[in-house]
């Protein structure tokens, strides 16, 4: 996936995908070394074609090329840390609580 397509709106805190005339987002609020990670949400149109999925990884593989931590606060931020543990490394240690299965 290339990651061009996501694109951060600093001035309205989040990162943003574009698609069909329309924009799927990921609200974040940023520290000096992580991002905490709040809210997706995919327009009504675009659900259920896997934008929302391609958006967090996007947005989790951005992040990690910026040596910076994710704090996964948005329940689905959660499940994709979940089912994509390659992005584990990604998230502040305090936090990886909320992503870890019990026998991780």
């Amino acid at each position: 996936m290339p990651q061009s397509e996501i694109l951060e709106n600093s001035a309205l805190h989040r990162f943003e995908l574009h698609e069909a005339g329309e924009t799927a987002f990921l609200s974040y609020e940023k520290s000096s070394g992580s991002y905490r990670l709040i809210h997706t949400e995919v327009p009504s149109a675009l659900r259920g074609k896997g934008l929302g999925t391609k958006l967090v990884q996007g947005v989790l593989q951005l992040i990690e090329q910026k040596k910076l931590k994710v704090i996964p606060q948005c329940p689905f931020v959660i499940d994709q840390l979940k089912a994509h543990p390659q992005y584990l490394g990604a998230v502040d240690e305090k936090y990886k609580y909320l992503v870890q299965s019990k026998g991780q």
